[in-house]
């Protein structure tokens, strides 16, 4: 893939595919317009990247429909192509190629922005990279275990919380849903797996069971439904459930639509068409200055500093497995079979390492910035902590397992 060279290009072009493989960068005109008349009302000098990330992340949060979303989706395009990359060649699923990671990728786009806390002094591209190749192989885990389930084992395993989820992102009214949830209930209570394994290829209910669920559904709507609701018949009541197995599917793996995809009712245009111009020229002002960046990267030497120091104080056998994991970059299995333990034991310690990082993180942000540290602050500084981690022992050579001291 031919990266992108300057500032205008990261922040307003997108990856087109050509079947599997990357054809060409796409620009759009708007978000071009936009960058351009931005970085124009700036020095030089402070167009950086991870600046305008910055910045575009601040806008967004200020208006969530503006522009700024756009800009960053076009940012984290080579962060989508790289890391599905990397899912796709360490990834044990075949039918899912690299074009199917991308998007899967960047249609959780939203969870990073909501995620990113750049008061905690990370990286957005870096942030967005360790998040995002998490979010695909959790999705891909997902999908593998909800592909090879039927219909009617699908819908035994979805939650109620899940399940209202996706009718309310189908835009069903509350009454529709209400029924919905009803008859779904009435399913998983009267059908229930005869055996406790191999429930994945449940079959479909047979008559019988569709006559009881219909009459639970009947006799219960006048006491659970606050609405007057007619009666149902079984016919009914299993379209309803091959309705609430679509609505999950479809919620659980969304499409993501590109902004250029043309608009249906016309012949020309696209959806970038519709949304708001939006240099936020009144915005600059509420910019992160320069002295507020050379505050962060001071944090970040101090944060690093930290860090460093508490990974001397472990003692010999972590600082082993941290080397071999992040700088040999052997899986579990291989440390325990080179350090003659178990591969649980190597989990348990890789753990504890990160807790016993976490706090000193925590420690530091409660004493340096003031920020407590509750569950919040240490579920974004995660992430933050894997890519330190990374960039820690990436610095160095690629380490010889050999070289490595089993302690």
């Amino acid at each position: 893939m031919r990266p992108r060279q300057t500032l205008i290009e990261r922040f307003s072009t997108f990856l087109q595919f050509e079947a599997d493989h990357f054809q060409n960068w796409v620009i759009e005109p708007q978000l071009r317009r936009s960058i351009r008349n931005c970085r124009d009302q700036l020095p030089e000098t402070e167009v950086s990247e991870n600046y305008w990330a910055l910045y575009w992340h601040k806008v967004w949060q200020v208006q969530p429909d503006s522009l700024a979303r756009e800009h960053l989706a076009a940012y984290v395009q080579e962060v989508c192509y790289w890391v599905a990359q990397k899912t796709t060649e360490s990834f044990a699923m075949t039918q899912y190629g690299l074009a199917d990671c991308f998007q899967m990728a960047i249609a959780r786009l939203d969870r990073v922005l909501k995620g990113f806390n750049p008061d905690l002094g990370g990286n957005f591209k870096n942030y967005a990279s360790a998040t995002l190749g998490s979010l695909i192989r959790e999705s891909l885990r997902q999908r593998r275990e909800i592909d090879i389930c039927s219909d009617w084992a699908l819908l035994r395993k979805l939650s109620q919380k899940r399940l209202t989820e996706a009718f309310q992102n189908e835009g069903l009214s509350n009454s529709t849903i209400a029924s919905y949830l009803l008859a779904w209930q009435c399913f998983k209570t009267l059908y229930a797996p005869k055996k406790a394994t191999g429930t994945r290829k449940l079959p479909k209910p047979d008559p019988q069971t569709w006559a009881a669920i219909t009459q639970l559904y009947n006799r219960e709507r006048h006491a659970q439904l606050d609405f007057e609701s007619p009666s149902a018949n079984p016919d009914q009541i299993e379209k309803w459930m091959e309705r609430c197995a679509r609505a999950a599917r479809t919620y659980l793996y969304p499409n993501f639509v590109s902004i250029n995809t043309p608009k249906s009712d016309q012949d020309s245009g696209d959806f970038l068409d519709n949304l708001p111009d939006s240099t936020q020229t009144s915005l600059l002002n509420q910019m992160i200055d320069v002295e507020e960046a050379r505050t962060r990267e001071t944090q970040k030497e101090q944060l690093s500093s930290v860090l460093s120091e508490a990974i001397v104080q472990l003692n010999p056998q972590a600082q082993t497995i941290l080397q071999l994991y992040y700088q040999a970059r052997l899986t579990q299995q291989q440390i325990a079979d080179q350090m003659s333990i178990k591969q649980y034991t190597v989990s348990r310690r890789l753990v504890k390492v990160r807790e016993t990082l976490l706090r000193k993180v925590a420690e530091w942000s409660q004493k340096t910035l003031h920020i407590s540290p509750s569950s919040d602050v240490l579920k974004y500084t995660g992430p933050i902590l894997e890519e330190w981690l990374e960039a820690y022992y990436g610095r160095h050579e690629p380490l010889s397992p050999e070289n490595v001291s089993a302690e």
